[in-house]
């Protein structure tokens, strides 16, 4: 199956935004891409570098404006399509959500980012809740999609840290990892430092791939976004979009600073041929592993 990431450096303009991302996955599609995938919150600039009220006018229902253009979008192209909206779940209630569009143009699940950073830059908590633990339904908040191309492991971001959200993606029978992501360098970071940061966040992800037999795709955007007057430096997303394999292998990767659309062929079937020789759901100690639940082992 041909899957494709997108890419994106972002202005103030929301319509250029959209209409700069319809025209990526259109040539996703155009090269065969079944599944494509867009990056965190690719409507807009990234907000979260300051605290401002009026930021939450960016938010919209779900379903609503950006997922009935998205849903128009899949049905034209006959493609699975992942977005990231700012969601207004309620007054006074916003998520930072994922929403995947199945090929028919319906909604085919949402996922609402679980872990939220607050972090010089990145001052999300004043944004967005926490997804929820448990839906109404019962479901955990790590649950996969169901789509025409497999069961989806959607996480967002600061999730991309977490192995546990990972691996109860893995264990609910998701085919793959897909990881919608803003995250770039502060200006003041010397190159060695950005050096370390970008290789840690590379490094993650690919371990959750090898620790659970997956392959994993990673959508981050590209450019400088100045702050706010009031806010900080500004930040210089670094890029490097990929895709890598159920051993961690890279199957493709892009640069630091193009818009791209990152296209790569993965095999289901490897993740079978992988958990053979790396049986390490098998080899788990799940009956000694109930201090996961704690904040800290004292």
């Amino acid at each position: 199956m041909r899957v494709a990431v997108i890419q994106q450096a972002n202005s103030a303009d929301l319509a250029a935004n959209m209409d700069r991302s319809e025209a990526l996955v259109r040539d996703a599609a155009a090269q065969g891409a079944e599944l494509v995938m867009l990056q965190e919150l690719h409507r807009s600039l990234y907000f979260c570098q300051t605290e401002d009220t009026d930021c939450f006018d960016l938010a919209e229902t779900i379903p609503g404006p950006s997922t009935e253009r998205l849903g128009q979008l899949a049905r034209e192209l006959d493609i699975v399509l992942v977005g990231s909206l700012f969601e207004k779940r309620a007054t006074g209630l916003y998520h930072n959500t994922a929403v995947v569009l199945e090929r028919d143009g319906s909604l085919a699940g949402i996922y609402r980012k679980m872990h939220i950073p607050d972090d010089p830059g990145f001052y999300e908590k004043f944004y967005f809740t926490p997804g929820d633990a448990r839906f109404n339904s019962g479901a955990s908040g790590f649950t996969p999609i169901q789509t025409s191309v497999g069961k989806l492991g959607l996480l967002v971001c600061w999730d991309q840290w977490y192995p546990e959200a990972a691996r109860l993606m893995a264990l609910a029978g998701a085919d793959m990892l897909l990881y919608p992501t803003a995250i770039g360098w502060a200006p003041a970071d010397d190159d060695a430092e950005k050096q370390r940061q970008l290789n840690a966040w590379i490094t993650i992800q690919r371990a959750h791939g090898i620790a659970n037999g997956l392959p994993v795709l990673v959508a981050n955007r590209t450019g400088f976004e100045a702050a706010p007057p009031d806010g900080g430096d500004g930040i210089q997303f670094w890029g490097n979009s990929f895709i890598s394999g159920p051993q961690g292998e890279f199957l493709a990767q892009a640069d630091a600073d193009s818009e791209t659309v990152l296209l790569h062929d993965i095999d289901l079937q490897r993740s079978e041929t992988v958990r053979r020789i790396w049986p390490y759901l098998r080899d788990r100690r799940i009956d000694a592993y109930e201090d996961l639940t704690c904040r800290f082992r004292d």
